[in-house]
């Protein structure tokens, strides 16, 4: 087995194992292979030991007839049905944050805001063994959910993974030296407080990426990376994905839809004592406010005074302003105690 695990994700059902039940009607149950222990729903039961040392793609009939598929659950299953303290950056933005952020084999990777770990998880595929993924939690608990959740998945503890519970800004000048990181990956309430501690990490030509919820969000930290003159015009864009049904003639889009989950920005790193090139299109009349409109060519010349149509202070940027669900304490000690992680508490994360 490697160290991450990839031998696991091949071959007959280990005990341990995490598999994928579904029946009839597509329902989805995820258990994890134990002998001894048995599936049971309103209609019946499975036990473990039919499906250890069964091949992946088996089916499993229980006692009252039903037959199940047994299939070992995908990255994108597992993170949608994985324990979780704080909500999951869903697959659809897990699988553009790594491509549209050029995460390749071996780059070195700054993740701010772990969560329950879910990207965390696609930044470790995407780096491979031979990269590096730095993380950094401000909560204790999420950390160790998230670290939890990954071991569970990759069968083992990532040997390219770095979680650091503290505040990215105070954090990272320690965690690596300046200019060596490739990409940022910024899931976090205020991005813009980060700019400067992120443009001294990256490498020239680095590209940063930053998961915002909110217009309000985005707004202000396009308008922080044309203000800080060390970036290129940042690119801002949302995914929606919407499935269809497939029933013979009956061929249809899906009534439900993964609609808005998050806005995704990018920005590239500019050399040392580079300016960002003149901006040639000449923003929307009122754009920055009446001050700009009437500061004649100012607001199409470059880096702006003003910060966009944003200026709420800075300390009323919390999740409940946003609209975020936030985990209640006893949720998460809840969490932390069925996945045996309240011993871990005090130890390094």
């Amino acid at each position: 087995m490697t160290a991450t695990g990839t031998d696991l994700r091949r071959g007959p059902f280990r005990e341990g194992d995490r598999v994928q039940l579904t029946d009839p009607k597509g329902r989805l149950h995820t258990i994890t292979l134990t002998p001894g222990k048995q599936f049971h729903t309103h209609r019946g039961h499975i036990t473990h030991d039919e499906l250890i040392g069964a091949p992946d793609g088996s089916t499993v009939t229980n006692t009252a007839g039903v037959e199940y598929l047994a299939l070992r659950p995908l990255l994108a299953d597992y993170v949608m049905s994985m324990p979780r303290g704080a909500a999951v950056v869903y697959p659809k933005d897990a699988g553009q944050i790594v491509t549209m952020g050029d995460v390749f084999p071996g780059a070195v990777v700054v993740e701010a805001g772990v969560g329950s770990g879910a990207l965390s998880m696609s930044l470790l595929r995407a780096v491979g063994d031979t990269g590096t993924v730095h993380s950094f939690e401000r909560r204790e608990d999420f950390a160790a959910i998230a670290k939890a959740n990954a071991r569970a998945f990759f069968g083992t503890d990532h040997p390219a993974w770095t979680v650091t519970v503290g505040d990215l800004v105070e954090e990272l000048p320690a965690a690596v030296e300046p200019g060596t990181v490739d990409r940022v990956v910024l899931d976090m309430l205020a991005p813009w407080e980060c700019l400067d501690v992120v443009a001294e990490a990256l490498v020239p030509g680095g590209l940063l990426i930053c998961y915002v919820a909110t217009a309000t969000q985005l707004s202000k930290v396009a308008e922080a990376m044309r203000e800080h003159g060390g970036y290129t015009e940042p690119s801002a864009w949302e995914s929606l994905v919407r499935g269809w049904h497939l029933e013979g003639l009956a061929v249809r889009p899906q009534h439900r839809m993964h609609g808005h989950t998050g806005f995704l920005i990018t920005t590239r790193r500019l050399a040392p004592d580079t300016a960002p090139p003149l901006r040639k299109r000449r923003p929307s009349k009122g754009a920055y406010g009446e001050d700009a409109a009437s500061s004649g060519d100012a607001a199409d010349t470059g880096p702006v005074e003003h910060l966009g149509p944003v200026t709420v202070p800075d300390e009323d940027w919390t999740p409940e302003a946003l609209g975020e669900r936030v985990a209640s304490e006893k949720k998460v000690r809840r969490l932390r105690r069925s996945m045996g992680l309240l011993e871990e508490a005090g130890h390094d994360a």
